[in-house]
C-alpha cells in the first residue's frame, strides 16, 4: 500500500503532470490505456473501499457519457464523410465518433487519476508537505487546515440548530420556498458560530506561539524518498507506453482544436 506512504506534494506534482500531457493529446487510445493503469495502481498500492470508489466515479462516467453523446450529435461535418464505423448496428463517422471516444476517455481518465491521489491522500499531511516541500506560506496553510477540520463542526452545528428550531416548535418544511426560507433562519447561527469559533482557534495558535514565520520547525517532517522518485517513474513509464501503443496503432494524435 506504498500509494499512502509518497510525499502527498510529489504525488500531486506528478499527477499534475501527466494531466497536462493527457491534455496535449487526443486519442482515445492512449487515455484509454492511462484509465485502466491508473485504476489498476489504485487498487493494488492504496487501501480503497471498491463501493466508495465507485459511488465517487459514477458521476464522472455519467459526464463522460454526456460529452460522448453530444459530441457525437453536434460535431461539425466530417473531412471524411464517406469513412463509416458501425456500432451496435448504428453508422458513425469515423473522425466524429474517435473525437467523442477520445474527449470521454480523457475526461475519466483525469477523473481516476484524482481519485488516486483523494483516496490515497490524507489533507493534513498534504496541507504539511505543502509547506515543507513547496514553501506555502504557514498563515495561508494553516487557514486552509482550520477552515477543513470546520466542515465536520459545521454539519454539528446545523443538527444542533435544526434541533433547537423544531424544540421551540418551528413547522417542517414542505416545499421548497419553505426550505429556502428554514436555511436562511439557520444561517446567521452558523455565521455566529463560525466567527466564535475562528476568533477562539486564532487565540489558541497565538497563545501557542504561532507567528506565521517561514523558519518555524516542524514535529512532523516529510522528505522526498526512493518511493517517490518510483512512483515518478511509475507513472511518466506508463505514460509513454500509452503514448508507444497509440502510435504503434496509428491512432495517436496530437491536440489541434479539435470539439
Amino acid at each position: 500500500m506504498f500509494l499512502h506512504h509518497l510525499n502527498p506534494s510529489i504525488k500531486a506534482l506528478t499527477i499534475g503532470l501527466i494531466v497536462i500531457l493527457l491534455a496535449l493529446i487526443f486519442d482515445p487510445v492512449t487515455p484509454f490505456i492511462l484509465l485502466l493503469f491508473t485504476i489498476s495502481l489504485t487498487f493494488i498500492g492504496g487501501r480503497v473501499d471498491v463501493k466508495k470508489y465507485l459511488l465517487y466515479f459514477i458521476p464522472f462516467s455519467i459526464l463522460a457519457f454526456g460529452m460522448l453523446w453530444t459530441t457525437i450529435v453536434f460535431a461539425d461535418t466530417p473531412k471524411n464523410p464517406e469513412d463509416i464505423i458501425s456500432v451496435l448496428g448504428m453508422e458513425y463517422p469515423r473522425e466524429s465518433l474517435l473525437t467523442a471516444i477520445a474527449l470521454s476517455l480523457r475526461v475519466l481518465s483525469v477523473a481516476s487519476l484524482s481519485l488516486l491521489f483523494i483516496f490515497t491522500t490524507n489533507i493534513v499531511d498534504f496541507i504539511l508537505s505543502l509547506i515543507q516541500q513547496l514553501k506555502l506560506p504557514p498563515k495561508i496553510a494553516y487557514g486552509v487546515l482550520a477552515g477543513y477540520r470546520f466542515l465536520p463542526m459545521m454539519k454539528d452545528e446545523l443538527a444542533v440548530i435544526h434541533a433547537a428550531h423544531r424544540i421551540r416548535g418551528v413547522n417542517q418544511v414542505l416545499t421548497l420556498k419553505e426550505r429556502l426560507k428554514q436555511y436562511k433562519r439557520y444561517s446567521i447561527p452558523l455565521l455566529a458560530s463560525a466567527i466564535r469559533k475562528a476568533e477562539r482557534t486564532a487565540i489558541a495558535m497565538e497563545s501557542k506561539g504561532f507567528t506565521g514565520d517561514k523558519s518555524r520547525t516542524f514535529y512532523r517532517r516529510f522528505t522526498i524518498t526512493s518511493k517517490d522518485w518510483l512512483f515518478i517513474i511509475i507513472m511518466l513509464a506508463a505514460f509513454t507506453t500509452a503514448v508507444y501503443t497509440s502510435i504503434k496503432l496509428g491512432y495517436f494524435n496530437w491536440y489541434n482544436g479539435e470539439i
